[in-house]
């Protein structure tokens, strides 16, 4: 029986991601660790070219092509079973990197961000991932509030969802992403994490990212006494507890840095859920 869920590898060619900007940005180096990432049990690999940490200033619709494309590229020639995610809010960088060899879009604008993405997905019978944020990446850790994070994040993804469906996508190759840290505080991060089974009900693959996040580096220092947040690569464990928390709720993809340790955490998660349990947790929308 395969896996019951998907894991979907990080790939940032960027010089500014919150946690390994810069370490992967010539193109060789990316691949490498794809790849490396594939090899240790990513299915999906999710290519990045533009920073959306908090605070993160946009970039030129240029230079992102220039960071990916060749990344994309080298990833489809590469000798590895693994899907390709372009991580981009522009239909633009998604067209390319689609003719190149991805076959997944992930938008946390969820369609938003430029008004012919959805077009291009339709057009290349693509998967997208729509995630929730409130705001844009400049602007969205000012003061996020909500009355029930649940409620209201789980409408705008339902929305989001409707509206793909009407532009052409269909229904069965979407993905929905809370958006863990997009426009959310520590409370409301773990309030989704809670309840994240209502959010299953919206009847669509829930992918969940929270690898290396600060809020699991400040409840991790407050549980060792020390100043925090730890710092990103101190934050394996929590990234393990959220991920298996939310597999038993009902989450299927998980998007992380650290695929080895989730490989093995989740394989064991699942072998102790049990065949019965896992059988109603399809890992793809195609399932």
């Amino acid at each position: 029986m395969s896996a019951p869920y998907r894991l979907m590898g990080v790939v940032n060619v960027t010089p500014d991601s919150f946690s390994d900007g810069g370490r992967y940005l010539r193109a060789e180096a990316a691949i490498e660790h794809g790849i490396r990432l594939a090899e240790e049990g990513a299915v999906i690999l999710d290519v990045g070219g533009e920073s959306t940490r908090p605070g993160a200033e946009p970039v030129g619709e240029a230079e992102e092509l220039a960071r990916v494309l060749p990344v994309v590229e080298g990833l489809d020639a590469a000798p590895v079973a693994v899907q390709i995610s372009i991580d981009t809010a522009k239909a633009a960088v998604a067209d390319a990197a689609l003719r190149a060899g991805a076959s997944l879009v992930n938008d946390v604008t969820a369609l938003r961000g430029d008004p012919r993405m959805a077009e291009v997905v339709a057009e290349h019978e693509a998967e997208c991932c729509l995630m929730h944020m409130l705001g844009e990446p400049r602007t969205m850790q000012r003061d996020p509030r909500y009355g029930d994070v649940v409620a209201e994040v789980g409408a705008f993804l339902a929305e989001r969802r409707d509206f793909a469906v009407s532009r052409g996508i269909a229904r069965e190759r979407i993905l929905l992403d809370p958006g863990i840290g997009f426009g959310k505080n520590e409370q409301h991060n773990l309030e989704l994490l809670r309840r994240i089974d209502e959010l299953c009900g919206l009847g669509a693959p829930i992918v969940l990212g929270t690898s290396r996040k600060s809020f699991i580096g400040r409840i991790a220092a407050r549980a060792a006494g020390v100043e925090g947040p730890l710092a990103a690569d101190e934050r394996l464990a929590g990234t393990i507890a959220t991920n298996v928390l939310a597999y038993e709720r009902g989450a299927s993809v998980f998007r992380v840095h650290d695929v080895a340790p989730l490989r093995d955490a989740l394989a064991v998660a699942a072998a102790t859920l049990g065949e019965r349990w896992t059988a109603r947790s399809p890992a793809s929308p195609t399932s």
